[in-house]
């Protein structure tokens, strides 16, 4: 079969892929890259804004009565956080932070909002704390949604199977995703951050976004993990990959790999992207 190629020879061996495998690869923009980065920083961000207030839920004596593991949340809570009016009814705790005068800063950030938090198991074989948020807030997102936790005496790693939809509240951008993760300590020690293994998937203003989590290291104040990378299948065809290292204290470098190409941009503290 005789091509008529038009182009020069770079469309004709366009056209002969066309033929033979329906299409040319294309590799991907630069605009892309950056868009990538940027809603995997806005759904990165509202996780850990979730995951924070989890953490506030999980200083309790496992293989206690629910009720009695729903006091000891409210005494962590009461001194961490005076800011915070909390109420307990049976094994369920409703808390809205700002609502007194005092410290309400958690994990580098003021929260306001309400929170209500469930202890519906507590036995040495398996925990389960049920959370709802309406109206989270740290100063940089805003989260509403709900998700289930579930750890064990033996096993520390956390279970997070969560919904939720956000707004970050400098744009006003907003998404709502869901996620199944498998959460431990940051160098052993959760003050600090986690480390995640799972996957979460978005809508975003652009389209649809879903991710495979691989070994990320978060600290809670980092608008992107530390380390790790993420796989990420994009609204426009692609897949990329994220790979994540600290610059300095301030600042992390995301790199963007994709057909043919990969681009690399800085995250700063605020969650702005420079490169």
């Amino acid at each position: 079969m005789r091509i008529a190629c038009m182009g020069g020879l770079r469309g004709c061996v366009c056209l002969s892929l066309l033929l033979s495998l329906g299409g040319c690869e294309q590799g991907f923009t630069s605009a892309e890259a950056r868009q990538a980065v940027d809603e995997s920083s806005i759904s990165a961000q509202a996780s850990a804004l979730m995951a924070s207030s989890v953490e506030i839920s999980t200083d309790f004596t496992i293989g206690e009565a629910v009720q009695n593991a729903a006091m000891e949340i409210r005494d962590t809570v009461e001194a961490n956080l005076p800011c915070a009016e909390v109420t307990v009814e049976d094994a369920v705790l409703s808390i809205e932070y700002g609502a007194r005068p005092g410290n309400c800063v958690h994990n580098g950030r003021s929260l306001s909002g309400l929170h209500t938090i469930h202890v519906a198991a507590n036995d040495d074989a398996e925990v389960l704390v049920e959370h709802t948020w309406d109206e989270l807030d740290n100063g940089l997102m805003m989260v509403s949604g709900e998700a289930d936790v579930t750890w064990s005496l033996a096993d520390r790693t956390r279970h997070i199977v969560h919904e939720l939809t956000w707004t970050r509240l400098r744009d006003g951008r907003t998404g709502v995703g869901r996620g199944d993760r498998l959460q431990s300590a940051l160098d052993g020690m959760l003050l600090e951050g986690i480390v995640v293994d799972g996957d979460r998937s978005w809508e975003g203003e652009r389209g649809d976004w879903s991710l495979d989590i691989d070994q990320v290291e978060a600290r809670w104040r980092d608008p992107v993990p530390q380390s790790g990378s993420y796989t990420l299948d994009t609204p426009f065809d692609k897949s990329l990959t994220l790979s994540f290292d600290r610059v300095d204290d301030a600042r992390i470098r995301v790199t963007a790999e994709g057909p043919r190409r990969s681009f690399s941009f800085t995250v700063t503290a605020l969650g702005l992207i420079e490169g």
